[in-house]
This record gives structure tokens, C-alpha cells and sequence, in this order.
């Protein structure tokens, strides 16, 4: 019975420092750039967009060559954002001895 006590209590210290690097993670922003930083997004942690820069000079460009670099900034900022994510997550996961690639929940 022992063991299962011990093991509740370490699935409570998992749980709590995960919930930690989430909300580390919620606070965290990030910036997407595309085009050489002619279109910058900055997001939160929890996708909140917080800020759209548009070099006023694109504007001048076609309105499709403007929505896809708008689009291939959010994307950065989503790749940066999951990858900071990541990072976090393997300094836990490593720290508690549990195998990469470990479900949690993110």
C-alpha cells in the first residue's frame, strides 16, 4: 500500500509542476516575423494576439502578397510559441525522470 501512496504523491508533484510551466507559459510572449520583419505578430502563451506591426510600405504590395506574409507571421509565432513550450515541458519531464514524449496535457 506503501507503494501506491508514494505514487500518488509523485503523479501530485507532476501534475503541480506542470501546471506551473502552463501557466509560465500563458505569461510568455512571443514574436512571429516574416518577411525579413516587414510583418511582426506578438502572442501570448495562450495565442492571445497582442500586437500586428505592417511595414507601411508593404501596404502598398497586393492584398494577397500582404495576407500571406500577415499569415506566415502568426505561424512563426506559433512555431516559437510551441517550441518555448517544449522547452519547458523537457526541463520538467527531465527533472522528474519520466521518458520523453511523456502525455501531459499541453
Amino acid at each position: 500500500m506503501k507503494n501506491w501512496q508514494e505514487l500518488m504523491q509523485q503523479a501530485q508533484v507532476v501534475q503541480q509542476k506542470l501546471k506551473s510551466v502552463q501557466d509560465e507559459v500563458a505569461r510568455l510572449e512571443v514574436q512571429g516575423e516574416s518577411g525579413g520583419g516587414l510583418v511582426r505578430v506578438s502572442m501570448t502563451g495562450r495565442h492571445d494576439v497582442r500586437r500586428v506591426h505592417i511595414e507601411p510600405s508593404l501596404l502598398r504590395e497586393d492584398s494577397a502578397v500582404v495576407g500571406d506574409m500577415v499569415a506566415a507571421a502568426f505561424n512563426d509565432a506559433v512555431r516559437k510559441l510551441e517550441a518555448l513550450q517544449s522547452e519547458r515541458l523537457a526541463d520538467v519531464t527531465g527533472s522528474l525522470g519520466l521518458p520523453s514524449g511523456f502525455p501531459t496535457g499541453f
